[in-house]
């Protein structure tokens, strides 16, 4: 496809905020239409209107199974990934916490709010002691600083798969392992890494991940949660037992529907090589800023451990929010997009140690699936005229 052949994106700005969120594929809106116009049953009803729907559900189910790899365990279909983080660490410590002990969680500085917001309400609530550990200057945390801070109390390690603006993809096969040897459960929320890398639960190691719907060519509104067999979580909703107990509340058939036929897209597109075309853009759309700016434009995040999607830099002299406004054929952000239109600096960048006033200049531009050369080179000629005193090379 083309981004001409997307109705959201033909004739209007070039959409370079992917990591935002996602225009819902077509071929997702295909698939929710018969459990919207005809299959409307309740899912736990067993009569001729509820089985369908129970059918549709259960293959939903399997299509996210299939994409994370997971032959083992459940899928847990949520409203949003911040419920699914949510239900993830709360449940997790709150269901395995000892009796007369202090529950331990580590995380780490660059986390996605859902997360460190989760963390808080363990410690304001329950007590928790949260140890959220420093990042180096490429947005990294060091697994064997995670391996030195467990302590006999701690229940769980939540640390994101890529970062939501830089696109730093963190180890965390080896942070799992070293959690794992002293007997800790893993989160790990993969709200933007699923679907543009291969996300294998297994050789990652985790017990718990979080898929965002939005993130990857599916609606707002679902999301899932992968749960290892065995792991025991306490839902954050009781009433009925829909969910296999974790998530009360008659479920969202077509939006679930929908999540799953992004999976199965999404399969598909990595395997026809999503990942390469998407690190060629991204890499493009970088040599174009430098050769139009040179010595202007600084990469923030690892320069080769980043998700193939995410190109986030710091423009000399140019503050981001200034630059985007100034920028009216380009739709993008100058961070995530949970802070969008504060003009403070990143917590992201500040953490990795970059100054306030030069984490202002920041702009994130993460590209997907309709993205092309052509807006790709538009995007660079547009951005670098207007960063004003800059000898521009045509």
């Amino acid at each position: 496809m083309t981004a001409a052949t997307h109705p959201g994106l033909a004739g209007r700005p070039i959409y370079l905020d992917y990591n935002a969120t996602t225009p819902v594929d077509p071929e997702v809106v295909a698939a929710m239409v018969p459990s919207l116009e005809r299959e409307f049953g309740n899912p736990s009803s067993t009569h001729a209107y509820g089985r369908p729907a129970r059918a549709a559900l259960e293959a939903a189910r399997d299509r996210v199974a299939g994409l994370l790899h997971a032959g083992a365990g459940r899928i847990v279909f949520t409203g949003s990934g911040s419920e699914a983080d949510a239900l993830a660490i709360r449940g997790a410590v709150l269901a395995n916490r000892r009796p007369g002990r202090r529950p331990h969680v580590i995380t780490q500085a660059t986390e996605h709010p859902a997360v460190l917001a989760a963390c808080r309400d363990l410690e304001e609530l329950h007590g928790a002691e949260i140890a959220v550990l420093p990042v180096g200057p490429d947005g990294l945390v060091d697994p064997l600083a995670v391996a030195d801070a467990i302590t006999d109390d701690t229940l769980l390690v939540t640390v994101m798969h890529a970062n939501n603006e830089t696109g730093t993809i963190q180890p965390i096969a080896e942070i799992a392992a070293a959690a794992h040897e002293r007997g800790v459960l893993v989160h790990c929320d993969a709200a933007q890494s699923t679907g543009k890398i291969i996300v294998d639960v297994a050789e990652l190691g985790v017990d718990l991940l979080t898929v965002v719907g939005h993130k990857m060519y599916a609606p707002k509104g679902i999301s899932a949660l992968y749960v290892r067999d065995g792991v025991a979580l306490r839902p954050l909703v009781g009433g009925g037992g829909q969910e296999g107990g974790l998530r009360a509340g008659t479920e969202n058939v077509p939006y679930a529907v929908g999540l799953g036929r992004a999976a199965e897209v999404a399969a598909a597109a990595l395997e026809a090589g999503e990942t390469r075309r998407l690190t060629a853009l991204r890499d493009r759309l970088e040599a174009g800023l430098k050769a139009r700016l040179p010595g202007w434009v600084h990469l923030n995040g690892h320069r080769t451990r980043r998700l193939p999607n995410t190109l986030n830099v710091r423009i000399d002299g140019m503050r981001a929010l200034t630059l985007l406004d100034d920028v009216a054929v380009l739709a993008a952000s100058a961070g995530s997009a949970c802070h969008a239109g504060e003009d403070a600096p990143s917590p992201v960048l500040t953490a990795m140690g970059i100054p306030a006033d030069e984490a202002m200049t920041a702009v994130r531009l993460s590209l997907g699936r309709w993205s092309t050369e052509a807006e790709v080179d538009a995007a660079a000629a547009a951005i670098a005229a207007a960063v004003p005193g800059r000898s521009v090379r045509r």
